[in-house]
């Protein structure tokens, strides 16, 4: 292949031959590019769901081949999103199959600069006695003037957009059970 060769498979010479100067037909096309198709096309199946990100629930098509998701798009058929995602929502894939994407809990033990894993179970005991222990320590049963308070200062809880609405609920539930006062959700701030 020569050198006049590679020139004549430039696009600009090609909207100068054709006389396609926008590069709106054949002219923007290479050969490369007139043989792909789009990764949706080979999918084995196409699930509707509801983007995890935010609180506005976007309606997702995900695209999956052989039990892997190969894309994420907008669901045109969304009253909410009318086929359209944000960057993130289209990244969503990146949740379940990212290899960065941690699988184990990870545990740094106070002054320490490593991290070790360590069993879901201790991990849940751990948290469990951690916010018992501060109830304990913080709860307020009554302030200066006698009056009934039955509440702790002493934790909080922010809540995700990615955890549903049943989710929320639960938590918000628990928390307020617990005693705790300062309990919010990003999805509503």
């Amino acid at each position: 292949m020569g050198l006049r060769d590679d020139i004549s498979a430039w696009s600009v010479v090609r909207q100068l031959r054709v006389r396609d100067g926008l590069a709106l037909g054949k002219a923007a096309q290479s050969a490369r590019q007139a043989t792909l198709r789009p990764r949706t096309a080979e999918a084995d199946d196409v699930v509707k769901s509801i983007c995890p990100y935010c609180a506005v629930g976007c309606g997702q098509r995900i695209f999956v081949k052989d039990g892997e998701i190969t894309q994420i798009e907008g669901d045109p058929d969304s009253p909410i999103s009318r086929g359209r995602l944000c960057p993130k929502g289209a990244a969503s894939r990146n949740l379940v199959q990212s290899p960065l994407r941690e699988y184990k809990v990870k545990y740094r033990r106070p002054y320490s600069k490593e991290w070790e894993e360590l069993d879901l179970d201790i991990a849940v005991d751990m948290i469990a006695e951690r916010l018992i222990k501060t109830r304990e320590e913080t709860w307020q049963d009554e302030d200066e003037e006698g009056r009934h308070l039955h509440r702790t200062l002493g934790f909080a809880h922010l809540g995700g957009a990615t955890l549903d609405n049943e989710e929320n609920y639960l938590i918000k539930k628990f928390f307020t059970a617990m005693g705790a006062i300062q309990i919010e959700n990003q999805a509503r701030i």
